[in-house]
């Protein structure tokens, strides 16, 4: 259903959401509130919702003062990663919903969607005021992919193409180029040695590419659509639950991040990262394993010349290696140079956005591919041959 507003030269409306209960059933009721406007103007609003009841229209009329828009703009509101545990005055916490709320409801008008059409969990983000009207435009953007589109339907990749529409591009760049650059990194370091040495090499690599995805998946800044957690959920869990995904990422316009949140953001994927490096060497090293007693049984010469890699140590000396350095040099990456630095500025050049992404993500891979033969060579795990 769709309705027209037509309004004298000196009024406008705000829309915004309230609840309306009659009989025992709660209903979504939208709320015009009168304020001044320039002449000659005309305002469509479209049916937002097709709940039953349907809902109501009310309209109040009433002078404009700077308060009814909702305050100081520049106030943030105190929700963190979904949940409360943000900093903010208890004044900017519900002028910066309510202000979200406008903006995504009005962003919905000129796409001309229902709030219904959306996931359930961007719906009730919208509702609730966590999401501006920059984020409907950019799901509305992505769903025009079928690649895309399918992606939304996974809610990890959800929170973050609305955050970074260039992720998937960013997990095809580090893919891509990881496999040759730790290729090139291995050879750089080791030189005469790289033949003598192919067994580390082939271990480091098999693990570099099983860990590239989840460099970029863990530190990418994300807009948070996770549902509150349990009542009954302990202040850890609560307290990990409102940290970005990003310990620099930028916040959105109603979310504040403390600085205590910032740093339980690098733990926390400090953690995760520690767990998927391990098991990637497991994987990694087992598979070299494997392959240098097949060349043993083929190649007897060959048995004199290199060593079983040490699965244990070397395991959880990449698992250490990728919760440290890794963790830090992607969430600088992301959150930083990639958020802060480059998409302000070419954010309307997306090829040169891109480009530049690549490039830094490719030294990126190298710098880290140099690091970790250092450090395996200073922990003992590896040995340089003569």
């Amino acid at each position: 259903m769709a309705m027209a507003l037509n309004l004298s030269p000196s009024h406008s409306a705000i829309p915004s959401f309230h609840s309306f209960s009659s009989n025992g059933v709660s209903s979504p009721l939208l709320s015009l509130r009168i304020a001044s406007f320039p002449s000659g103007h005309h305002v469509s609003l479209l049916h937002l919702s097709n709940c039953r009841p349907k809902p109501l229209i009310q309209v109040k009329a009433q002078a404009h003062s700077p308060s009814s828009d909702g305050g100081d703009g520049n106030k943030s509101g105190g929700f963190g990663g979904g949940g409360d545990g943000g900093s903010g005055g208890d004044g900017g916490d519900g002028d910066a919903g309510e202000r979200n709320r406008k903006e995504a409801i009005l962003a919905l008008v000129n796409l001309g969607r229902s709030i219904e059409s959306l996931p359930k969990d961007l719906a009730s983000a919208i509702e609730a005021g966590h999401i501006p009207g920059s984020i409907v435009y950019r799901f509305a953007e992505l769903e025009k992919s079928p690649i895309f589109r399918w992606l939304l339907g996974f809610g990890g990749f959800k929170e973050r193409l609305l955050a970074d529409d260039l992720f998937l591009a960013k997990v095809a760049m580090e893919c891509g180029v990881g496999i040759f650059t730790k290729t090139a990194a291995e050879y750089e370091r080791r030189r005469e040695n790289f033949v003598k040495e192919l067994d580390f090499v082939i271990a480091d690599v098999v693990m570099a590419v099983i860990a590239d995805f989840m460099l970029v998946w863990l530190p990418a800044p994300t807009v948070s659509l996770r549902p509150p957690l349990a009542v009954s959920a302990g202040p850890i869990a609560k307290f990990f639950h409102n940290c970005p995904d990003n310990a620099f990422q930028v916040a959105l316009a109603g979310t504040s991040y403390s600085f205590i949140q910032r740093v339980g953001a690098i733990m926390r994927n400090g953690a995760k990262l520690f767990a998927v490096g391990t098991s990637a060497s497991l994987v990694g090293t087992a598979a070299t394993n494997a392959l240098i007693k097949a060349r043993k049984a083929l190649d007897k010469n060959f048995a004199g010349e290199v060593e079983d890699v040490p699965i244990v140590s070397t395991s959880v000396a990449y698992g250490v290696y990728m919760a440290v350095s890794s963790n830090l040099r992607y969430q600088l990456l992301a959150g930083v140079i990639e958020q802060r630095i480059l998409e302000p500025l070419l954010h309307q050049h997306k090829l040169l956005l891109s480009a530049l992404c690549f490039a830094v993500r490719t030294g990126n891979t190298f710098l880290g591919s140099l690091m970790w033969v250092d450090y395996a060579r200073w922990v003992g795990i590896q040995k340089v041959r003569e």
